[in-house]
């Protein structure tokens, strides 16, 4: 059978074929967007994980477990998993710092929601998490030094009565390799730390220069808010494929440093072995004699002649034998403790042993050949 629409009837089914066709692709390009507007005025999820962002962050600060446990549900397994987990990094905070002699005065966390999914008793959230630690040391209280971690999430929220908890928390945590020390507590490390003073490096070369302005930019969720806590775009981000730290550093020593690349160490649509593996990349910078070792050895062999190290310089950590992360020295702070920058975990600043402290863990202290 034939139907014969007059031309009226066959505009409005035209402009409605546009209208459905036009608001698909709305939806489409839009989802993340929707996601992340669908809630009551009252149920606001970013304001509700920087709060608890907040609240977790000044429990650590003052060791109060009471508070950091009402922040789960302990009655889950993945809730109890995610209580104990923050309860051992607060735990080794404390030490170090008891350790380097100083004292944690603040802790803030800004919380950058990227999508929301809504589940059946809360939502389903990733995030960036840029936290700023504040600290001094403890015969100096005013002089205040700072750096930031930059750290991705995963996390499940749901309402328990007035306050919403955490059910389940993964993201990749900068202290995971210090969590089942024993104790830090050294009075000749801490003394010797505490006798340094503050380091002028006003003097270093351009190239040095370059390499931490690199650094700075491009440390992701560590780096200032203004950069949008990204990495370089040029790059490929080796994060998913095992770690993106050799591929930062060698960026910082190609764009920053104004290194030449070669047949083994170079990028093109992807770094070859020794511009991506940090086993392959300070096998290779100390090799070529583009770099010589400072000190090898475990924390109490190496922390004196630290103090040798200079911005742009690399540290590389070491277990069971094979180097498994790179870090690029970028000052220091008010006692001439030398500060790093990295990838996976994203660090800005941040002191070079921080979160390398379990044992069996080695460290080579390298100078670069600018």
């Amino acid at each position: 059978m034939i139907v014969i629409l007059s031309k009226k009837k066959l505009l409005i089914i035209i402009v409605a074929i546009f209208i459905i066709i036009g608001l698909f692709f709305i939806f489409k390009n839009n989802f993340d967007l929707l996601t992340l507007t669908i809630f009551n005025n009252d149920e606001n999820v970013s304001s509700i994980i920087q709060n608890i962002f907040n609240m977790r962050n000044e429990a650590i600060l003052k060791k109060d477990i009471a508070i950091l446990k009402r922040l789960y549900d302990i009655k889950i397994r993945y809730g109890i998993w995610a209580y104990e987990h923050e309860l051992k990094k607060m735990k080794y905070l404390h030490e170090w710092s008891e350790k380097q002699g100083i004292v944690f005065q603040k802790i803030r966390a800004l919380a950058k929601v990227r999508w929301v999914n809504k589940t059946k008793k809360g939502y389903k959230v990733n995030l960036i998490v840029s936290t700023k630690y504040k600290y001094y040391y403890k015969d100096k209280p005013g002089e205040v030094n700072e750096f930031r971690i930059g750290t991705y999430h995963s996390i499940d929220i749901e309402r328990k009565g007035e306050n919403w908890v955490i059910t389940r928390e993964w993201y990749t945590d900068p202290f995971a390799d210090s969590l089942h020390i024993d104790s830090l507590k050294s009075s000749e490390i801490t003394q010797f730390i505490m006798n340094q003073n503050k380091r002028d490096f006003s003097n270093i070369s351009n190239r040095r220069k370059r390499a931490v302005k690199y650094a700075d930019r491009y440390c992701g969720a560590a780096a200032d808010e203004k950069y949008g806590f990204k990495y370089n775009k040029k790059y490929k981000n080796y994060n998913p494929l095992g770690g993106d730290c050799a591929n930062f550093a060698s960026q910082i020593l190609y764009e920053g440093g104004k290194f030449k690349q070669n047949n083994v160490w170079k990028y093109h649509k992807g770094g070859s072995k020794a511009w991506v593996n940090a086993h392959a990349f300070k096998n290779y910078m100390i090799y070529s004699k583009r770099a010589s070792k400072i000190a090898y050895g475990t924390y109490e062999q190496v922390y004196k002649l630290s103090y040798k190290l200079l911005p742009g310089d690399f540290i590389a950590y070491e277990k069971k034998g094979r180097v498994i992360h790179i870090s690029v020295v970028t000052g220091a702070d008010s006692r001439g403790y030398a500060y790093v920058h990295s990838h996976n975990t994203d660090r800005y600043r941040v002191p070079w042993d921080l979160g390398w402290n379990d044992r069996g863990i080695k460290f080579w202290l390298v100078r670069v050949h600018y």
